[in-house]
């Protein structure tokens, strides 16, 4: 069976404290964007010679690392340890979403896979047990059990689904070539409270979102690396009602009330992206 594991966006991304085990209590609003991977699993053969029950190849995209510590293969592993008969797989994942980008490409292709095993084996899971699995896995992990829009707390694990719909809107994505280690970029926040929540700017008109949705990443980012500001600028100048860095970044995306023009030409040598939400 095959699925299609998608990219999100943060509406706003706010680091509020610094925790006692060493990461930081977030806030932001989790959207779902038609970027895709492509995730493929069958099973193995009672004769095929391996001595793993999940082997994984990746195409289109190298990534770099041992591939039995991609998420898709722990997916796999956290759900063998609970149900020894899960049949051994192969599975082929081709990358659509670009890698260190803030889209959370890993955590999609995570989520994703628990979907596919629990629907290609009748294993019976609920959506709260699958997010339950996934939340194990990675902080953002849990949210493409449903890839609906959510606003997030803690580490990004706990999720509240809210009303909003961004139906029409035309999305532009610019991705520089420029990776920004999460590590990196957490060691230059300071931990503090927003003066309005993102939970409640976006409930209010996209239009008014550029004064009041902030993305804390994105002071220590554009400083250390400004052709990154300059791309979230020139979404603006191209028209963006309203623009942001997604994640830790590096990955910009505009939203436009119409088709953006000539964004592959803007960024000729930048991954790009546009379509409708």
């Amino acid at each position: 069976m095959i699925t299609f594991p998608v990219a999100k966006i943060n509406l706003g991304l706010n680091v509020v404290e610094k925790r006692a085990d060493g990461y930081h209590n977030l806030q932001t609003v989790f959207y779902p964007v038609p970027i895709m991977d492509a995730l493929e699993i069958v099973p193995m053969s009672d004769g095929f010679p391996s001595d793993v029950d999940c082997d994984l190849k990746v195409t289109n995209i190298t990534i770099e690392g041992d591939e039995q510590r991609n998420l898709v293969v722990r997916a796999y592993q956290l759900l063998k340890a609970d149900y020894p008969d899960l049949p051994r797989v192969h599975a082929h994942l081709w990358k659509g979403i670009p890698t260190q980008a803030g889209m959370g490409g890993g955590s999609s292709d995570c989520g994703y896979m628990i979907r596919l095993l629990n629907e290609t084996f009748d294993m019976g899971l609920s959506s709260e047990q699958m997010q339950q699995y996934a939340a194990r896995l990675g902080a953002d992990c849990a949210f493409f059990i449903e890839s609906r829009a959510c606003y997030a707390e803690g580490i990004g694990e706990r999720l509240q689904p809210i009303d909003l719909d961004l139906s029409g809107w035309h999305i532009g994505v610019v991705r520089p070539d420029i990776p920004v280690p999460t590590k990196e970029a957490f060691s230059r926040i300071h931990p503090h409270y927003p003066a309005l929540n993102c939970r409640d700017v976006v409930k209010q008109p996209v239009e008014t979102w550029r004064d009041r949705l902030t993305n804390d990443f994105e002071e220590s980012v554009f400083a250390l690396h400004p052709e990154i500001g300059a791309v979230k600028e020139q979404l603006y100048k191209m028209g963006a009602t309203y623009a942001a860095m997604s994640g830790s970044g590096s990955a910009l995306f505009g939203l436009f009330k119409d088709e953006p023009d000539a964004l592959r030409q803007a960024f000729p040598d930048m991954f790009t992206f546009s379509g409708v939400l």
